[in-house]
């Protein structure tokens, strides 16, 4: 059987001052943010665009409604290899999976609900781009 899930791609959680929170992290932990504030650990796996795999951590705002229906104070992110496939089949095998997509330059994002309710979140890193063709230089006739 082909592996569903190859990794975990962020961990996520509410907070009631994530800016606080995140300070705090970094103080204490060494904890580094990007330019984005995200925390990004990078694995020894390769994801399919050839870039070393990562997680991501990250504090949401208390009132985020981005881990809903979900009750629960915290989101896990999976990564996988081929969304559509997988979701296709979990919808088979009875799991409540959401109707909702996100195709972006970050991959695809897709979610699913646990028995408890939780909300995942399953992502499939994009693929590598391809290079744009050069141009050949016209050929002038006669030649």
């Amino acid at each position: 059987m082909q592996r569903r899930v190859t990794g975990i791609g962020g961990v996520f959680f509410k907070s009631s001052n994530p800016d606080s929170l995140r300070a705090w992290y970094v103080k204490h932990l060494g904890l580094p943010l990007d330019e984005s504030g995200y925390v990004v650990f990078s694995g020894t796996e390769k994801e399919p665009s050839g870039a070393a795999s990562h997680t991501v951590w990250n504090p949401f705002a208390a009132d985020t409604d981005y881990f809903a229906p979900s009750k629960a104070p915290f989101m896990i992110n999976f990564r996988v290899a081929d969304l559509d496939g997988l979701l296709k089949l979990l919808k088979k095998e009875g799991v409540k999976v959401d109707p909702k997509r996100d195709d972006s330059e970050f991959g695809k994002f897709g979610w699913i609900m646990d028995p408890e309710g939780n909300k995942i979140e399953l992502w499939e890193p994009p693929l590598p781009r391809k290079p744009k063709a050069k141009k050949k230089p016209a050929r002038k006739k006669g030649k």
